[in-house]
Order: C-alpha cells, then structure tokens, then sequence
C-alpha cells in the first residue's frame, strides 16, 4: 500500500475556459478583486465568474503562464500587471486598494508574508488557496477543519516537494493569518477536477471509457473517493468574498457521498453518450494491485484503499463549507465536459497522458488478474 509522503508526492506532482456559468448574476455591490496568479487552471475560472458577477478585476502574475488567456478585445476590463511575488512586486506598490485578494499560487510562507506585508494595509479580505494536504493524518473519516495540521521538521524549508508540500501550505496559511488577523479565508479544496485541468488524474477515468474495451477498475465499486470541480471551486471562492466569509473551509465533495463505481459508471455512461466503443469494469483486489506494483492514485487516479492510515480518505467533512454556500454540479456534467476537453487536445497530447496506467500495462495486469482468478476457481 502506498503511504502518505508517497500520496503527497504524487498529489504535488500533478498540482501547480471556459463558458460563463449559467447562473451567473450581477452582485448587489461590485468589488474590486486582485488576483495572485490566476493564468492557470483555477485562475480563469474565477476571474470569469467574478466578471459575470461584475466585479472589477486586476490580476498580478510574471505574464508567463497562459499570456494570450485574457488577450484581447472581450478582456479589456481585466487589468494585468507583470511581476514576480518572489523579486519584484513594484507594479503592486502605492496606495491603491482592492475590497479582497485571492491568492492563487501560494506555495511558500516567505512570498505569503512579502504579499501581504504590501497589501495588508490596502485590502479588506485575503483568500489563500490552500490544500487538504495540510491535515497531519487522513486516518479518520468525517474529520473537519480542526484537525491537525502537518509540522515540517525544518519550517525554513523552500524546496517545494511531496514531502514538503503539505507542510509548507499550512505555513503558508499561518502567515497570512499572522499579518492580516481575522481577516483571513483560508479555502482548503481536494483534488481539482474538470476542464482544463492538465495534470490528467481525474481525466484519466472519462478518457479511459472513451477507448472502451476493458477497464482495470481499483478495489471495488463501494470504495469512496472526493473532488471538486474547478468551476464550483472557483464560485464557492467569489462567494467567501461577495459574503465576507474569513475562516478555514474544506472545499470538496460531500464526504463518503461518491463512490469509485458511481464515477467509472458515469464515466461510461457519457462515453457511450459520446458515441465512444463499448467498455467493461473489471474491478481488481487492491493486494493484487499492491503486488503488482500498481500504485494507488498516480496509477489508478483519485483512489486510495480507504483503509489503516487512509481510512479518511474520500471522507474529509465540507459541512462548514456546505453551510457556507458550497454547491456541487452533477458528476455527469464534470465527467461530460471533462471528455470533451480532453478531446479538444491535440493528438500528441492526449498519446501522453501523465496519470494513469498506459493501456499495455493496463493489459498485462488484467491478464494476470484472470490468470489468477481462473486458477483460484478451478
């Protein structure tokens, strides 16, 4: 079985358009919004659900990622300044003022208190995009936001790895909560699904059911698992904003609610919908998986045996977040427009997946899960 400095490096390996929503709706008072980042994946997302809200947007970032996102004539009210958080933050010098700052690409507690040592005083709410990679143990299922939190043996660690990842979040998380007391959020989300996402792990599942033929399925169809789509990720952050919410939350799928057999159901059922050849589940013992050097999430993406120290997982409480007003799409619309955006990728990119198993790996230990079966029952 895999252990948690293994999960965490795959989690950190993969992390680092899209049509308005249709419930879209002007906000009673427009804010004026600074975004840390926001070129990236979550990025867009929210700065186009915060315009159809009519919120003013500026966003700060090093113009690499993404530059020709918000070009042209439909993003001339999206401001953009050009800087680095770590050497050069000059473009954000002065005494202009936001109502709120979300910070996207928070990684290191050092850039956490560069930003907002500059803009504490000129901001009424900073947001930080967090991680529930934070929580010290996943041993128990329903466990919320007082759990607690990973400590680094070195806390003035700046590499960034799988060992350091969670730990540092949660660093970074105390530094703005030190510098900007009681007017801190701090929105803690699971793994991040749905268009646009390029790290492929929940892609894999719905691209998977698009070749057809027979799907290594992990464990069992009861075996829970959690995700929030990108575009819900994005909403519930405007909402903390629009409705002054501070505080921790744990932005994810109500815990225990999905199942791995309801998403690789679903992922077949949009599949077929999409005219994909037909497809079978054949659902493979995790000890088998384990022998076989199949690894829980990396290869077989958003599972993990929720058993021993993962007996939380695909459990984490989003209750406050819930009440908070935290909504969910349903999974068939995340798988569908998933596929679809997978699909839209260019042919040389979707030959190189970067999660999940490759289909001739996938064959040989299928082949050896029968053998096995087969000698069992005769």
């Amino acid at each position: 079985m895999t252990n948690r400095r293994d999960f965490l490096a795959a989690s950190f390996a993969g992390a680092s358009l899209l049509a308005l929503p249709a419930f879209a709706r002007k906000a009673a008072k427009p804010l004026k919004i600074l975004v840390l980042g926001g070129t990236g994946f979550l990025g867009p997302q929210f700065v186009d659900v915060a315009r159809a809200h009519g919120h003013t947007l500026t966003l700060f970032n090093r113009g690499k990622t993404n530059p020709e996102r918000f070009a042209g004539d439909d993003y001339q009210d999206v401001e953009q300044l050009h800087g680095d958080r770590k050497t050069d933050m000059s473009a954000l010098e002065g005494d202009r003022r936001w109502d709120a700052v979300l910070d996207t690409s928070a990684y290191l507690p050092a850039d956490v208190a560069r930003s907002t040592g500059l803009l504490g005083k000129r901001v009424g709410q900073y947001v930080i995009v967090s991680t529930i990679s934070v929580y010290a143990k996943t041993d128990t299922p329903g466990q919320d936001e007082s759990a607690p939190l990973i400590e680094l043996p070195d806390p003035n660690v700046t590499e960034v790895t799988g060992e350091t990842y969670g730990g540092l979040k949660a660093l970074c998380e105390k530094a703005a909560q030190d510098r900007m007391p009681g007017r801190v959020t701090v929105v803690r989300p699971g793994l991040i699904v749905g268009p646009g996402d390029h790290t492929d792990r929940f892609t894999y599942w719905p691209a998977r059911a698009d070749r057809g033929g027979e799907i290594l399925a992990p464990g069992s169809a009861a075996d829970p698992t959690q995700f929030i789509d990108v575009r819900d990720l994005a909403a519930f952050l405007l909402t903390t904003i629009e409705r002054r919410h501070v505080g921790i939350y744990n932005a994810d799928a109500p815990a225990g609610k999905l199942t791995m057999g309801e998403l690789l159901k679903t992922c077949q059922d949009v599949a077929r919908e999409r005219k994909a050849p037909a497809s079978t589940l054949t659902w493979v013992a995790a000890d088998f998986l384990e022998a076989q050097k199949v690894s829980p999430w990396q290869d077989m993406p958003a599972w993990i045996p929720a058993q021993g120290e993962y007996a939380g997982f695909g459990r984490i409480s989003s209750a406050k977040a819930q009440a908070a007003g935290l909504t969910w799409r349903p999974l068939r619309d995340t798988v569908r427009d998933t596929l679809d955006y997978w699909r839209s990728l260019p042919d040389a990119r979707r030959a190189k997946p970067k999660a999940g198993l490759a289909p001739e790996r996938e064959a040989e230990v299928l082949k050896a899960w029968h053998q096995r079966e087969g000698a069992v029952t005769r």
